[in-house]
């Protein structure tokens, strides 16, 4: 063979040497991403609460460290098991989270779940092998502290706390080597009915998902253990922030949920539908049906709904069910409202539309957000004043004043509207300022229409704004996306004396919006009372009644003295006519867990009173009395159950973290973690060093572990 021209080995050996530099510079780049991944791993590793508050939760994600530090160990597995029965308006569920331990070492888990805002948790077990342990309602610290002794005892234990009212914290130690600890919770809550052209409609929803939150003010870190604890607006931020998967890194489903519905609607029912997950559904009765998820289980990223619309002829006007009790009954009462041929023209209107564009309404929720906001516009009378105002990390009104509803100014403001896009923070508090005047007005209704997904840590902060600044204005909350905040909505929307209503997906904005709609505009019944027979005393939440619209019920649980006749009437105005209705306590249906139900709203009633400056100890006393009798979870009380035989040996290390849940169906991570909060380092830094952690993760397979921060 003849030799290769020098000029062309020369030329050769130039590339190979080019290749040899270029591979070194590859793998002294990859080490030093190997390095700083790892250290950003470090960085954002457990982050434990005080040690005062016993739902604080470590930062992590399949892997974490060890407590005290140590080598990354495995969190426990879970799976959800939901049973959920259905007698007219109330439900009965039963969630099962059983704890399995993929490793050959003992394991304590903590996982941050949601709950609907209104369920009274008023049961909870453990079952280890073959044996059953019922669980205690106890003080919370006592709980906690039941809690811990059994932990260092070697016991099989869990507890059961509120973080809020919609968000709940179980924690289970002492999982043994290949093990599994099951958790039974218990809880019932009334459910949401409305009436759309003369049909009755009953909306049930499981969430599942709890979603980042937006966590406003200055990082406040434990002096001892160095631990980022909260903010000085959300003390308890670490609490309500579990670690959190990205799509990417989900893999096959985690944190599965089955879940079984059976429905009994005590009438005909005309059908059901589940607009966010395929179910099958079994007819057994005509009022009476058995739902199952299609695939028979779901990722925990979004929340299951259930709707079902009653046979037209069946739609009921009022409901009243009371339980007997030993020294008051308890009754339940769902009155709904005048045809709209009963009422009279209605009132010209105010409208001002606040519409969230903070980074977690990235996607899909924007886009519903949007299309929702401008078919409110296209919808309003040329007698009808209004103004749009958008907040993010600030917040600014697209007009200084309300204005006339003409074409021309609607027409501007879709405009407007379309061409907002979501980035930053969630400062509601800069939105609700421009929007409540605190004002009266008597020749127009003033009515506060406010899209957003409620992604917040300082709901209390914000309640206590909205009363002390409403006024006569009503505020009622829209919820976009695959699950928001509902506790912030509801109960933003009560404090506002409005109502809530939630669209899931872009399809239902449509249809949701125009039943909103139609209730807005109509005439508003006003000066809502209820009385009680005579000489029967009586102690009602809601207190005082909302303002009644056309198809949307109102529902009231109390306590009241044994009495066996008598009727409940309600009255309220509408314009010239005096609209009410009444029930004879004689006929009242049977119910069971009324007095769970009613106390479950006393309890926030009590804890709404903060807001107003209420004494916190005097809160505290009326809370825990309600909260023991009926046992059920509170800020101020907690489930505990403690198997009796000590199951792992005093020289056997446990191993903590926790079980990280998934990012919500339809959210984007840019729009969540794109923009840390503000401390001593710069966000810019944290940015670098996550992205060139990004190669050891495609390398390794390590799930990368979110911060306490997010934000929007």
């Amino acid at each position: 063979m003849t030799p290769a021209p020098l000029g062309f080995r020369d030329r050769a050996r130039e590339v190979a040497e080019l290749l040899a530099r270029l591979l070194l510079m590859f793998i002294t780049g990859l080490g030093v991403s190997l390095a700083l991944g790892a250290l950003v791993l470090m960085l954002a590793g457990p982050a434990e609460a005080a040690s005062r508050e016993d739902t604080a939760v470590q930062q992590g994600a399949l892997l974490f460290r060890g407590v005290g530090g140590g080598e990354p160990v495995a969190a426990p597995l879970l799976h959800t098991d939901v049973t959920l029965r259905v007698s007219g308006p109330i439900v009965r569920a039963k969630v099962v989270q059983r704890f399995r331990n993929p490793a050959h070492d003992w394991r304590e888990g903590t996982y941050v779940f949601p709950l609907p805002e209104n369920a009274a948790v008023d049961r909870m077990r453990i079952q280890v092998a073959d044996r059953v342990i019922e669980g205690e309602i106890q003080e919370r610290a006592q709980a906690r502290a039941t809690y811990e002794k059994a932990k260092a005892e070697g016991k099989a234990t869990a507890l059961v706390s509120q973080a809020r009212s919609n968000m709940f914290t179980t924690r289970v130690a002492n999982i043994g080597p290949r093990d599994e600890i099951r958790v039974e919770i218990e809880y019932q809550h009334t459910l949401a009915y409305s009436v759309v052209e003369g049909v009755g409609r009953y909306s049930l929803r499981f969430p599942m998902v709890v979603a980042p939150r937006y966590i406003p003010g200055k990082v406040v870190v434990d002096e001892e253990s160095g631990a980022v604890t909260g903010t000085d607006v959300v003390p308890d931020a670490a609490a309500i922030l579990p670690p959190m998967m990205l799509p990417d890194e989900a893999g096959p489903i985690v944190n599965p949920v089955s879940l079984n519905v059976y429905l009994d609607a005590g009438v005909p029912i005309a059908a059901v539908d589940s607009p966010f997950h395929r179910i099958r559904v079994d007819t057994l009765k005509p009022s009476v049906r058995r739902i199952r998820l299609s695939e028979g289980r779901t990722p925990a990223n979004r929340d299951f709904v259930l709707n079902w619309t009653l046979a037209a002829s069946n739609a009921p006007h009022a409901t009243l069910f009371v339980e007997p009790g030993k020294d008051r009954d308890h009754a339940l009462l769902m009155l709904v409202p005048p045809t709209p041929s009963a009422v009279g023209k209605r009132l010209p209107r105010e409208v001002v539309y606040i519409i969230d564009t903070s980074g977690s309404m990235e996607g899909a929720s924007i886009i519903q957000a949007r299309e929702a906001l401008a078919m409110a516009l296209e919808r309003l009378d040329a007698e009808d004043r209004f103004n749009v105002i958008e907040f993010n990390s600030t917040a600014s009104a697209l007009y200084t004043a309300a204005q006339p509803a003409s074409r021309s100014n609607v027409d501007y403001a879709v405009r407007w509207v379309q061409r907002l896009r979501a980035d930053g923070g969630t400062e509601m508090a800069g939105a609700l300022d421009l929007a409540l005047d605190g004002g009266r007005n008597v020749d127009r209704v003033r009515q506060i229409v406010f899209l957003t997904d409620g992604a917040v840590g300082n709901e209390a902060q914000l309640f206590g704004m909205i009363q002390q600044r409403l006024g006569d204005s009503r505020l009622f909350t829209v919820g976009i996306g695959s699950a928001p905040n509902s506790h912030f909505m509801r109960k933003a929307a009560q404090a506002g004396r409005g109502t809530f209503t939630y669209i899931g997906k872009v399809e239902e904005v449509r249809a949701r919006m125009s039943e909103l709609f139609a209730k807005l505009e109509s005439p508003v019944v006003k000066g809502l009372t209820i009385t009680w027979p005579s000489g029967a005393r009586a102690d009602a939440s809601p207190d005082p009644l909302p303002d009644l619209y056309l198809g949307e019920p109102v529902v009231v649980a109390a306590a009241i003295d044994r009495t066996v006749g008598g009727e409940v009437r309600l009255s309220g105005d509408s314009g010239d006519i005096r609209w009410t209705s009444s029930l004879a306590l004689g006929d009242a249906n049977p119910g069971e867990g009324i007095g769970v139900l009613w106390a479950r709203q006393k309890i926030e009633h009590w804890m709404d009173t903060l807001a107003d400056g209420a004494n916190e100890d005097a809160v505290r006393a009326q809370v825990l009395a309600l909260a023991l009798e009926f046992k059920l979870v509170s800020k101020f009380t907690s489930f505990v159950a403690v198997d009796k035989t000590p199951a792992r040996s005093a020289d056997a290390r446990l191993k903590s973290g926790a079980v990280p849940g998934l990012l919500p169906a339809g959210w984007t991570p840019s729009g969540v973690y794109g923009e840390l909060p503000q401390g001593a380092t710069d966000a810019r830094w944290h940015l670098l060093l996550g992205l060139l952690a990004l190669v050891a993760f495609f390398l390794t397979r390590t799930p990368r572990v979110r911060q306490l921060s997010i934000k929007g």
